[in-house]
């Protein structure tokens, strides 16, 4: 029997954990720093066991991966660099959905040592982004071709029937996740010209985008795009553009939140248990009372009967309920605002869009395109499809990799045909996978 350790219970935990408990061949131990949470997800079952986790415990968390064989790492991406430490010590092999920092990939060469592979980016993006894509590009490269331009977008969105709010968005992962991605810059290539996105207008830069069955979605570039030239083998590309979907009016609306302060992070002690409006009025130096919308509006540069008015009114930013965040910052506020007014009812679905276009070259001359497209919804009072896709890809490489169907090493992410075929494979028989139209 393999003993597998899971730290963290969050909110995409349970499809891993459950996919895991139903491998014979696998004992699965939950560590979570709320404990009930991890026995939620175990429910007594004969292979699964629990415990509490400190994980700024280093001897607590090393005596937890002593003796495991595989550890997934749901933890915030802070964290793993420090388990992966860890995990060669005890000789555990380490799978994380978190991006690859450039810290866990100096531990290549130590994990390539002791025969380990530590598997980063096995969720859905980044993972079967990667997966899907590289399935497509290696295959054009077997028929002669080549691709010219490479989109790719993804987004975690609520299904149609329960877009009920005017952000058009509700949370299906942590809040303060999604905002702080919102202060990312971006790169990419359009056409043979690359395009810088600082962090604090990444909401002005944006687009509509066709998605078959949805319509029209806003697109917003995605951190990095440039470094997939070498990492997808593409480097003859012209485009190469990683986005995220939203619906309609989430840019306009998060670029004034951004212009009123409300991402900043930075502690503000002086404002706890102030209300929403008398921060609000803080930050745009002025207004009160009945006039304070149109002060906003002043601000922003816009009509005070703006729909983004109306938003932030909706969200109750102008509002006399006290703020309460703890330590306080005004992207807490906000996030705790958020969660409150976008959080997801009992029955409601979410839903994942994923969406590839390569444009292509084929070796007589010709010129061709392939769309990819992945519409996932959640289960009304069941998994999401936020946590199923991105933590059932982390599941099945467990599986594979302790069924010994896997033999890479080192430090990876999923773009070697010997870890994406099986998985996408897999993923296909649990109802994941993404629909090709060629032309």
């Amino acid at each position: 029997m393999k003993r597998v350790l899971v730290l963290g219970a969050g909110l995409v935990s349970k499809p891993l954990v459950r996919y895991l408990l139903e491998q014979p061949d696998l004992n699965l131990h939950v560590a979570s720093r709320t404990v009930s949470k991890a026995e939620a997800l175990v429910d007594g079952h004969p292979r699964g066991s629990t415990s509490q986790l400190d994980v700024n415990n280093k001897n607590g968390l090393a005596a937890k991966i002593k003796g495991s064989d595989a550890v997934v790492s749901l933890l915030p991406n802070t964290y793993h660099v420090e388990v992966a430490r860890i995990c060669l010590d005890s000789n555990a092999h380490l799978i994380t959905t978190s991006y690859l920092s450039p810290e866990m990939r100096a531990l290549d060469s130590h994990a390539r040592d002791r025969r380990l592979l530590f598997l980063n980016e096995i969720g859905l993006d980044p993972g079967i982004d990667h997966m899907s894509a590289m399935q497509i590009i290696d295959t054009v490269k077997r028929e002669g071709g080549s691709v010219s331009a490479f989109e790719s977008c993804c987004g975690g969105l609520p299904a149609p029937e329960a877009n009920d709010n005017p952000f058009g968005y509700k949370f299906s992962w942590s809040p303060r996740g999604v905002l702080l991605a919102g202060r990312n810059s971006a790169r990419y290539l359009k056409e043979g010209k690359e395009i810088v996105i600082p962090g604090d207008r990444l909401f002005h830069h944006f687009w509509q985008k066709p998605v078959p069955g949805l319509g029209e979605l806003e697109v917003y570039p995605n951190r990095e795009s440039l470094l997939y030239s070498e990492l997808y083998g593409l480097e003859g590309a012209g485009t190469l553009f990683r986005g995220t979907f939203r619906n309609p009016g989430w840019c306009e609306t998060l670029a004034c939140l951004a212009a009123l302060g409300y991402l900043d992070d930075s502690p503000r002690p002086e404002w706890s248990g102030r209300s929403y409006a008398e921060i609000t009025a803080a930050l745009v130096n002025g207004g009160k009372g009945d006039g304070l919308r149109e002060h906003v509006a002043s601000f922003l540069d816009r009509r005070s009967d703006d729909a983004v008015l109306d938003r932030l009114m909706w969200l109750g930013l102008l509002s006399h309920d006290a703020a309460s965040a703890d330590p306080f910052t005004c992207l807490d506020a906000l996030a705790q605002l958020m969660v409150r007014k976008m959080s997801f009812a009992n029955g409601e679905r979410d839903m994942i869009v994923l969406q590839h276009d390569f444009s292509i070259r084929r070796d007589d001359g010709s010129t061709g395109r392939i769309c990819a497209t992945m519409i996932d919804y959640g289960k009304p009072d069941g998994d999401s499809a936020m946590a199923r896709t991105v933590s059932l890809p982390a599941a099945v490489a467990v599986r594979l990799l302790l069924q010994d169907q896997i033999s890479l090493r080192g430090v990876r992410i999923p773009v070697d045909a010997e870890l994406y075929r099986p998985v996408l494979s897999e993923l296909a028989n649990l109802g994941i996978e993404l629909r090709e139209t060629r032309s």
